[in-house]
């Protein structure tokens, strides 16, 4: 069971995310006084989880948002529904590697991220519907095969995923090349998501806030920074292990 959190007014409340797959009719609801946009959320889970090469089970699938009395309104609950399915269909590991993007918009380097985090196992990406490259044949090239194995979960808003996984127990590391800790002192940990962000501006303020550690790749040459692709196959490297 995963949770998240509906708001009353500003006060936050706790919400279990409870997930049953049952033989019968084949049917997504999700209950527990959800609004418009929360009721929506099936639709947007379902063609995520079916455009990441995910098998949704031919059965009753029902989520359901709890208590039972408190209204579930916005967008935030897409990501804990989805992966509350994930967990239900064996698709989420305990020891679950994610990469989230913020706003990479270049194809070449998305389709080399996801060459690079098929060949070392990562779970899925996390990226944004906006500000990022479609499945296009130029990142299809440049992902090489890549995907095929890598889910890809698409998100309204970065932050609110990050915080979603937080809850959840996933380990926030950002890349940033202003950290004051390496990347080589971290103790890999599970699970975990490595977040990513454009070259030349990074990770957005808000994005950096949202992130456990911040975590920097210790250069000893005159050159101080990667390619994002790059730079993402060494923190997978030290951190994947």
């Amino acid at each position: 069971m995963l949770s998240t959190v509906a708001f009353e007014g500003i006060e936050a409340r706790a919400v279990d995310v409870q997930v049953q797959i049952i033989p019968g009719a084949v049917h997504f609801n999700v209950v527990g006084l959800p609004d418009k946009a929360v009721g929506e959320s099936r639709e947007r889970v379902r063609g995520a989880l079916i455009a990441s090469g995910l098998a949704m089970p031919a059965k009753r699938i029902t989520v359901n948002l709890a208590p039972a009395d408190l209204p579930k309104e916005g967008s935030h609950y897409d990501l804990p529904i989805a992966l509350g399915v994930m967990a239900a269909i064996g698709a989420l590991p305990a020891d679950a590697l994610l990469l989230a993007l913020d706003q990479i918009t270049d194809p070449h380097n998305v389709g080399a991220i996801v060459r690079t985090a098929a060949a070392f196992g990562v779970t899925g990406i996390v990226t944004t519907a906006r500000h990022a490259p479609g499945a296009t044949g130029v990142l299809a090239k440049s992902a090489s095969g890549g995907l095929e194995h890598v889910p890809f979960l698409v998100v309204r808003n970065l932050a609110e995923a990050l915080i979603t996984l937080g809850e959840q127990g996933f380990t926030r590391i950002g890349l940033d090349s202003d950290a004051e800790t390496g990347l080589d002192t971290l103790t890999p940990t599970r699970p975990a998501v490595i977040v990513l962000g454009a070259e030349g501006k990074g990770l957005r303020e808000r994005t950096r806030a949202c992130c456990d550690v911040l975590a920097k790749i210790p250069f000893t040459g005159e050159i101080r920074s990667l390619n994002v692709s790059n730079a993402a196959a060494i923190a997978l490297y030290a951190l994947g292990r």
